[in-house]
């Protein structure tokens, strides 16, 4: 049982930074691999990077390769979405999740449990 709460989302214009925090309560993180995904309206919720327990794998959707950057500090319970170069179509509501133990390799919707509630991000052009 685990509460995720995003935050630090917001509007931007194009080619800027924002860093998106996902905090847990209820269960530490240490030892559970997370994923961050967004959902645009109107869209399926589709992955967009993945951090093991231990923070020593991480991959990204192609879409954000190069631009994204997905950490954890496991001392403070959060995970940490860094997004730069932002583009108009990285606008959406983004949301971070508990993997589960066991089911997939994490790129899909499926293979995680605990969501939050999501942070919208915005980018103008």
């Amino acid at each position: 049982q685990v509460q995720l709460v995003e935050s630090g989302g917001g509007l931007v214009q194009a080619g800027g930074s924002l860093r998106l925090s996902c905090a847990a309560s209820g269960r530490t993180l240490s030892r559970i691999s997370m994923g961050w995904f967004r959902q645009a309206p109107g869209k399926e919720r589709e992955f967009v990077a993945f951090i093991s327990w231990s923070g020593g794998s991480t991959y990204y959707a192609d879409s954000v390769k190069g631009r994204f950057t997905i950490s954890r500090d496991n001392a403070k319970n959060t995970v940490y979405l860094q997004m730069n170069s932002l583009k108009p179509e990285d606008t959406a509501l983004y949301y971070c999740a508990t993997k589960k133990s066991g089911y997939g390799l994490g790129y899909r919707v499926g293979d995680y449990d605990y969501w939050g509630q999501g942070t919208q991000v915005t980018v103008s052009s």
